[in-house]
């Protein structure tokens, strides 16, 4: 009688150790990760918070815009766990902690119709800052040039300032005649609308829509990037206030893994692993 007992039991307790075991195979995270700053990081932000959320799907992971200087202040000031920016942080700016999550080359775009296919770093100074404005003065048609630039507060803006316009001394600054826009994607979609257009970009966002210049002789490509051939190259970092911890800290660690960093070449920057 008691062994019909026990085997009537024997369901039971399988399914309660099965629940255990499932139990303890869960990691239970859950809660929600905020990120924001640079529209360069943006997009590959993204794509690794899509791949993260695979493995954590109790997790939301909110990845926004406004450029690099609004995601120091974010960061600062706790309106973000993790803010992002494309370029250095300023000596008037917090000092908080960087975490560097990929390298991106810089990529000076036209019209695919352009026929100009590379310039010297001097000629993109000169164009973008004014002293030359046609496109003749450097082997194209005999037409005006449409500069287009990104607005104060972008990270690339800053890092295309201090690589091509700040030497030499003293520092060209962008002509006030260039068009300004306020992301990557509006200065691809500009460039590739105006034939006499010329722009700069995240070579992560270069592709068919728009023609990367060579500069100085070099193809606007990620090897050359990443060997260091390229010479308009700058990093990519997350940042936080603090040594990260919790949710944030795992998130960052992800995206610095080798899974992650997978994705960062997928996406055309340049892995720190």
């Amino acid at each position: 009688m008691k062994f019909r007992r026990v085997w009537f039991l024997l369901p039971a307790l399988l399914v309660v150790v099965a629940l255990v075991v499932l139990a303890g195979c869960s990691s239970g995270t859950s809660g929600t990760i905020t990120e924001g700053g640079s529209t360069t990081v943006q997009p590959l932000a993204e794509k690794l918070a899509a791949a993260f959320k695979l493995d954590n799907p109790d997790v939301e992971v909110i990845i926004g815009g406004g450029g690099s200087s609004v995601g120091v202040t974010a960061c600062n000031d706790g309106t973000v766990d993790i803010g992002a920016i494309s370029r250095e942080l300023k000596a008037d700016e917090p000092q908080l902690v960087k975490h560097l999550l990929a390298r991106d080359g810089i990529a000076i775009v036209t019209s695919p119709g352009n026929p100009v296919t590379g310039l010297t770093k001097a000629q993109v100074r000169g164009i973008f800052g004014g002293t030359i404005t046609n496109w003749s003065e450097i082997g194209g048609p005999n037409h005006s040039i449409t500069v287009v630039a990104r607005e104060e507060g972008s990270g690339t803006r800053a890092a295309f300032q201090e690589m091509v316009m700040d030497k030499p001394d003293p520092a060209v600054q962008i002509t006030d005649k260039a068009i300004l826009l306020p992301s990557n994607g509006s200065i691809k979609q500009t460039v590739k609308g105006d034939k006499y257009a010329i722009g700069f970009i995240s070579m992560g966002l270069v592709d068919t829509d728009v023609k990367a210049l060579a500069i100085d002789g070099v193809a606007a490509t990620e090897e050359n990037a990443k060997s260091g051939d390229y010479p308009i190259v700058r990093s990519l970092y997350f940042l936080t206030k603090e040594q990260p911890t919790g949710l944030a800290k795992d998130f960052i660690d992800y995206c610095l893994s080798s899974e992650g960093q997978a994705i960062v070449s997928d996406e055309g920057y340049i892995s720190v692993d």
